[in-house]
């Protein structure tokens, strides 16, 4: 690749249209009695966003999470009111060219305070735990699992936001249950299993393996739909089938390039976080890059 074919949009200014906040990678504008959630290109790792984006990553996220919106739409409703600029309010049309491709207008919800984890698979903070107690959760597991083993059936493993923000915080379900209530409980882990599920064997067509993923869920007048972002490298782990191998760290459709050369400079994950090399930039964007074309079977122009 000759250089990053775009420029990364950083961040976004919509004039007058209220901001309601800026994630790590997502800015939140009210648009009357609903939201617009643009996804720049702002890329964080180790909880800080680093001073260089990934060109096209808001885009490539957003048609990700378009792309499983319809495809899980039977198994649950989702925010979405439109991902098409053209039928924004008229007051947005001036911003078309930030808001193109990567934005979506969507319904305000009552979100749940707890992220619905699933897991298929041993890694990351479930491993950790695995080794040191033999559970993930609170949950007990066979002995003899892996770094990156299958689990003998997915696990849904909630977490909490912690007061700083910066932190998930893996919680069991009988705290699950005091915080949503059993009904709510019980309904957000069905729908995360029957979600991660669906798209499990989806990814496996793909020649993918999901090992874990994240969903938020939130209520409208409706009942429970699923909002934020889904199934994107951002918020699940995708590894390449073909390599699964038990063991050990998986290749992966993620941030793992970024991980690597920020582990490589021996930074000490305090502000500020440092740029990112070209060459780190480049490999990224191509990683997303394929993932949406592995896992939609269409091209993204950027």
């Amino acid at each position: 690749m000759e250089g990053l074919p775009v420029t990364a949009l950083l961040t976004t200014n919509l004039g007058d249209t209220p901001l309601l906040g800026r994630g790590k990678v997502r800015d939140l504008y009210v648009v009357g009695d609903s939201l617009l959630l643009v996804a720049t290109d702002r890329i964080s790792a180790f909880d800080h966003v680093l001073g260089t984006g990934i060109p096209g990553k808001g885009k490539i996220l957003t048609q990700i999470s378009l792309f499983w919106f319809d495809l899980l739409s039977s198994i649950v409703p989702n925010h979405l009111i439109t991902a098409d600029v053209s039928q924004f309010p008229a007051a947005l049309k001036p911003y078309a060219d930030q808001l193109e491709g990567r934005s979506m207008l969507v319904k305000r919800a009552a979100m749940f305070p707890v992220e619905c984890v699933a897991r298929g698979y041993l890694a990351g903070s479930g491993w950790k735990e695995y080794q040191a107690d033999g559970t993930v959760c609170g949950i007990a597991l066979p002995a003899g699992l892996q770094d990156g083993s299958r689990l003998p059936e997915p696990l849904f493993t909630p977490a909490t936001k912690s007061q700083d923000g910066a932190h998930d915080e893996n919680i069991s379900f009988a705290t699950t249950e005091a915080v949503l209530g059993a009904a709510d409980a019980a309904e957000l882990r069905r729908l995360t299993l029957d979600i991660y599920q669906k798209a499990a064997q989806h990814a496996e067509s793909c020649g993918l393996i999901l090992a874990d993923t994240k969903f938020e869920f939130g209520r409208t007048a409706e009942g429970i739909i699923l909002a934020d972002e889904v199934l994107t490298p951002d918020s699940s782990r995708f590894w390449e089938g073909s390599a699964w191998k038990p063991g050990g760290a998986q290749p992966s459709f993620d941030k793992q390039f970024v991980r690597d050369y920020l582990e490589s400079i021996h930074w000490n994950k305090q502000a500020p976080a440092p740029s990112l090399p070209d060459e780190v930039a480049e490999r990224t964007q191509a990683k997303y890059l394929e993932a949406f074309r592995r896992l939609t079977g269409r091209e993204l122009t950027l």
